[in-house]
């Protein structure tokens, strides 16, 4: 039986998911099955993960996939991704990502995304984080792949959840994708 997840991902490829976790297994065990789950469909994974839990889940994919399936795989390390001009600085960012994207867009190969989203400090990005998810929300509209973001729950603030709530349509938990109630798509905003 497939997945809620695989089945939202074949109905439509153009899906935006928050992912808040709280326990490093949990958070793992999701990444593990998305990009196997990727794989399977045809998908390259474009993984931007931090430079911890990076040879982990490649410890766990090498005993789980043959050495050609782990080539379609391009890790990314998140603080050289969301912090690539010194600072959490949406452009910088943004450009870092069209770079990592344009062979895939160019080559029409189909491709999708997880993205652990860190920073230093809680007060740095707060206040510019919901333009630049309004910013992602469009570039997965447009592109047209699926995209988890992964945010540590503990971390979170009830204002960035609000924020998170209202900028991803959809919600990721530990055994289940449900359809965020608050979500705004950037249309009904711009209004």
């Amino acid at each position: 039986m497939k997945s809620k997840m695989n089945q939202l991902f074949e109905d439509q490829k153009n899906v935006h998911v928050l992912y808040s976790y709280n326990e490093k297994e949990n958070y793992i065990k999701q990444v593990l099955s998305y990009i196997q789950d990727g794989l399977a469909a045809g998908d390259y994974v474009i993984l931007i993960e931090n430079d911890r839990i990076y040879p982990i889940i490649h410890r766990e994919l090498s005993a789980r996939l043959a050495k050609e399936q782990m080539e379609f795989i391009h890790f990314v390390n998140n603080f050289d991704f969301y912090c690539s001009s010194g600072s959490y600085h949406p452009p910088a960012i943004e450009e870092y990502f069209n770079k990592t994207v344009q062979p895939y867009v160019e080559n029409k190969i189909s491709f999708r995304s997880w993205a652990h989203v860190e920073w230093a400090t809680m007060e740095e990005p707060l206040h510019i984080i919901e333009d630049f998810e309004r910013t992602v929300d469009e570039a997965v509209n447009l592109l047209s792949f699926p995209l988890i973001c992964a945010y540590e729950g503990a971390r979170m603030p009830d204002y960035l959840k609000k924020i998170l709530m209202e900028t991803h349509p959809y919600v990721l938990t530990d055994d289940d994708i449900i359809t965020s109630e608050q979500y705004l798509p950037s249309i009904d905003v711009k209004k």
